[in-house]
């Protein structure tokens, strides 16, 4: 994987909910830094806002204001401002409804007081808190209320716009700024704040200013790991090589993105930068089968060891694996048992299974030989059945997946280690683990979810 440049957004990525830099991200960036990895930042945010951030962390660049504005320690790389045609026409539209807006210039967003509470780090704390179903709701009346009390000054707008403008922040709800974006076809509607709409060229974002910069400092897009969390880092995560949604991150983003990592608050930069071998291990493939990545990243935080190029399993490790699986069909058919005779009478007829398939395995394939094609088409089928078992219960397995995942990350014992079974490598629970960690009442109430919402679905449907 050959990554020369990695990008960090600000709000919700590289800074915490109190707008600090966690320390193991420090130590990550510090990390890249000393393998000869470019490092910079893509952030609607101005220059004036980053500069604290390229001081404190020796960036090697910026894309500011959605790829407005791009400067590095030694200077101005590249500014596209807005016409003053394009700024006027924005301005008297924000006149004539009222709306809310500042004018984004090289040392301030200028011309809204209440904008600048808005993008607080307490306002963007709050909102965080705040139900999906009633985001636009609160955003809407929050904008209503506090303009009554701070009215727009149109006058001292018209002053400002004298000046180079690189980005217009405008208050609004996502619906709104969808509606006011259809007045506006020339000019780009984005979103990286909750209370906003970012407004720039036509043919500017975050990804156009990374190209950019790979023109100057000798790298290609596909050279280019960047980590976001909001609407604007879209386009950033769709076209690099290797893209990072932070878990505190949109849907839409960790849609998009190849790999989704923790939130801003759990050491989520350092986590995926580890995980992807840029602080000290091999570099590792990712899959497109999310569950397969949290397994691998459950056994690379086991076994501090991962495979990497594909090898068939010796048979006697194949045969504990095997037995593995055989204890969870037993569990499997112990909780579909309505008695002991019953459960007992399913287990023999499971042993003359095995007898059956031993025989016909035998005679369809001969004589035994180690295999990497047949051991992959046997295991595909078992994840095929295994998923028709789900199908058949009418149960959605990746929430329960979930569940387990994070019930098997607490398998770490109280010396910061995993154990294991000396003779079959099993991974051991610690004492304590049932009691924090297992994974049944959560499956439970994800059950009851489940089975509600298949109740309320035929209840409106039967009412239509």
């Amino acid at each position: 994987m050959d990554i020369k440049a990695v990008f960090f957004d600000i709000d919700g990525t590289l800074v915490n909910d109190s707008r600090q830099v966690l320390k193991s991200t420090k130590q990550a960036i510090a990390s890249l830094k000393k393998q000869g990895i470019l490092v910079g930042l893509a952030t609607g945010r101005g220059p004036f806002f980053v500069q604290e951030f390229m001081e404190e962390l020796e960036l090697d660049f910026a894309v500011t204001y959605n790829g407005q504005y791009i400067f590095s320690p030694s200077g101005l790389l590249y500014a596209q401002t807005l016409s003053n045609q394009e700024v006027a026409e924005v301005l008297a539209y924000a006149k004539k409804h009222g709306k809310e807006i500042a004018l984004g210039r090289a040392d301030g967003m200028l011309g809204s007081r209440i904008m600048s509470f808005g993008m607080s780090s307490l306002t963007q704390g709050l909102h965080r808190l705040i139900p999906p179903k009633l985001s636009s709701l609160v955003t809407q009346s929050f904008n209503k209320v506090v303009s009554r009390f701070v009215p727009q000054d149109y006058q001292e707008l018209e002053a400002l716009a004298k000046e180079p403008i690189y980005q217009i922040l405008m208050l609004a709800t996502s619906k709104e700024g969808t509606e006011v974006a259809q007045q506006f076809p020339h000019l780009k509607f984005t979103r990286s704040s909750p209370y906003a709409s970012d407004i720039i060229s036509q043919g500017m974002s975050k990804l156009e200013g990374i190209r950019l910069l790979g023109q100057e400092f000798g790298f290609d897009l596909d050279q280019v790991m960047a980590f976001g969390d909001s609407d604007n880092d879209f386009e950033m995560l769709s076209g690099v090589g290797l893209s990072i949604a932070m878990g505190n991150g949109s849907s839409r983003i960790k849609k998009v993105a190849q790999h989704t990592t923790s939130s801003n608050t759990e050491d989520g930069i350092h986590e995926a930068l580890s995980y992807f071998g840029f602080l000290g291990q091999e570099p590792i493939f990712v899959s497109q089968d999310t569950s397969f990545n949290k397994v691998k990243q459950f056994h690379g935080l086991m076994d501090q060891r991962t495979q990497e190029d594909p090898r068939p399993w010796a048979c006697q490790d194949a045969g504990y694996r095997a037995a593995f699986t055989i204890e969870e069909l037993v569990e499997f058919v112990h909780a579909a048992s309505a008695s002991l005779a019953e459960f007992e009478a399913t287990i023999s007829q499971l042993h003359q299974a095995i007898d059956q398939a031993k025989e016909k395995v035998s005679s369809k394939v001969g004589e035994p030989q180690v295999d990497l094609v047949k051991q992959t088409d046997a295991l595909a089928d078992l994840l095929y059945f295994t998923y028709g078992h789900f199908v058949l219960m009418g149960v959605d397995p990746a929430p329960i997946f979930d569940l387990v995942h994070q019930a098997n990350m607490g398998k770490i014992f109280p010396d910061g280690k995993a154990h294991f079974d000396s003779q079959t490598h099993k991974i051991l629970k610690p004492e304590d683990w049932e009691e924090k960690y297992a994974p049944e009442p959560g499956i439970k109430k994800e059950l009851e979810r489940q089975k509600r919402a298949y109740h309320k679905h035929h209840s409106q449907k039967d009412a239509n």
